[in-house]
């Protein structure tokens, strides 16, 4: 076979490549082991003005071969901010009042999907086969088909498909979904958004691409992460950690600052626990990790304050001059350090309002002591639940279900947790990046031998 060409809307800068610290590039970093040889390419992440088509920056690095190019500022704003992060991310996290439509950011998404098909035409080799990520470059398929390329191409979303009832809202829906037909396999989280995309290809008429149309759930490496919280457990920064604790319980919750993981709503659960179950006042912390991201963008700059604000008034109703109810740091904290702090927890929050997967749920259950596990607390609207369905299963929009069930968690007793635990790690075990990647590409080769035959 010939290599395995990713492209996604970033790659990973050089000093992160060994250890990627997003969920996406650990997944993929897990497929491009498996691989003799590949390309990874997209944005390099800087802005630049440039005329014409952008100059390709190439970087190898073990078996793979990175490939940059520039966006000019805007780019950036019509493609990336406004339309992918603006219009597409509201939409696809069932967020329509969030969504702010004009022809020509839709005209700006187009292009650069455009300027990365020509940018990385020249780059392909006889026997490619291409791999497309997630929502930013939904029409490249038809880019690369429209120069000419007849590798097999297929595409994954990581965050949810929505129902045609809302996708519909989007004027440029039926482009779109034309576009998306040009992939040979279309893979998605869930069954719920298979049928959620097939339908809106039925509707459309389309009904060749029902049929390319795959759910192939993404995992982790337990294995690898685990060993990385049992290292982390006896470093300086998990033990700074546990002695602040004063062995008193630690919840933890870890997102990007985004208003599709619920945290608005994750904060109210936790302040309605310590109104209903005022026996945990004192005695309980809840750390929440929620790194700054999209910060240029409006809703997300009202979403900071917001929750500053509700932090705030939380922390002053409850706190004690020993005791501060909640921590709260929005900068990142590395990936190998978060693992001993999941390892340490009695309690992990995981609440989106939806979410395509969800790695941190999937990410706490690795991480813990077999003899000692903590709980999941998970939303029923992340993509994780139907597979964790051993976690403490809530709806985040329910401040009472989240404080019952921050209770029960916390007043678990062993054995039931590790009953739990135990079902949970192995469906973690079972569905992991590895898995991911060579399911996808083995039905992607088989895409592409059947269109050939």
């Amino acid at each position: 076979m010939g290599r395995l060409v990713i492209v996604s809307n970033r790659v990973p800068d050089p000093r992160e490549r060994d250890q990627p610290a997003g969920g996406l590039a650990v997944a993929l970093a897990d497929a491009l082991r498996d691989e003799e040889s590949s390309l990874w390419f997209g944005w390099s992440g800087q802005q630049v003005d440039f005329e014409g088509d952008p100059e390709v920056a190439v970087d190898s690095h073990h078996k793979v071969t990175y490939a940059t190019i520039p966006l000019t500022p805007a780019q950036h704003r019509g493609y990336y901010q406004r339309f992918s992060n603006g219009i597409l991310w509201p939409l696809c996290h069932y967020r329509l009042g969030l969504m702010n439509y004009t022809k020509s950011d839709w005209e700006s998404y187009q292009d650069v999907n455009t300027m990365f098909a020509r940018a990385l035409l020249p780059l392909l080799e006889p026997g490619d086969t291409i791999w497309v990520q997630d929502y930013h470059l939904f029409p490249l398929a038809q880019m690369l088909r429209d120069l000419g390329v007849t590798s097999p191409i297929g595409f994954f979303l990581h965050i949810p498909f929505p129902p045609w009832s809302l996708f519909r809202a989007l004027p440029p829906a039926d482009a779109l979904l034309r576009d998306m037909v040009a992939y040979d396999l279309i893979g998605v989280q869930t069954d719920e958004d298979a049928e959620n995309l097939k339908e809106c290809l039925r509707i459309e008429g389309l009904d060749e691409g029902v049929s390319r149309v795959m759910a192939c759930p993404i995992g982790i490496d337990p294995v690898k992460f685990g060993e990385e919280a049992r290292a982390a457990w006896d470093g300086e920064e998990v033990a700074r950690l546990r002695d602040s604790m004063h062995a008193e319980p630690l919840i933890i919750g870890v997102d990007r600052l985004d208003y599709s993981k619920g945290l608005e709503e994750r904060f109210l659960g936790y302040e309605r626990l310590l109104t209903r179950y005022p026996e945990h006042r004192g005695h309980v912390t809840y750390l929440q990790v929620a790194p700054v991201s999209r910060g240029e963008v409006e809703e997300y700059r009202l979403l900071r304050r917001q929750l500053d604000e509700t932090i705030g008034r939380i922390n002053g109703a409850f706190a004690e001059f020993d005791w501060t109810p909640i921590r709260y740091l929005t900068r990142p904290v590395p990936r190998t350090v978060l693992a001993g702090f999941y390892r340490l927890a009695d309690v992990a929050l995981v609440t989106p309002l939806r979410d395509g997967m969800n790695l941190v749920a999937k990410e706490y259950i690795a991480a813990q002591d077999p003899e000692n596990p903590g709980a999941l607390v998970l939303s029923h609207l992340a993509g994780a639940a139907p597979e964790l369905t051993e976690a403490l299963l809530v709806n985040p929009h329910d401040a009472d279900a989240i404080a019952d069930a921050l209770h029960q968690a916390l007043t678990m007793d062993k054995a039931a947790r590790k009953r739990r635990w135990k079902l949970l790690d192995a469906e973690v075990r079972s569905t992991t990046a590895g898995t991911w990647s060579r399911d996808f590409l083995t039905a992607l080769h088989d895409a592409g031998k059947a269109k050939t035959a």
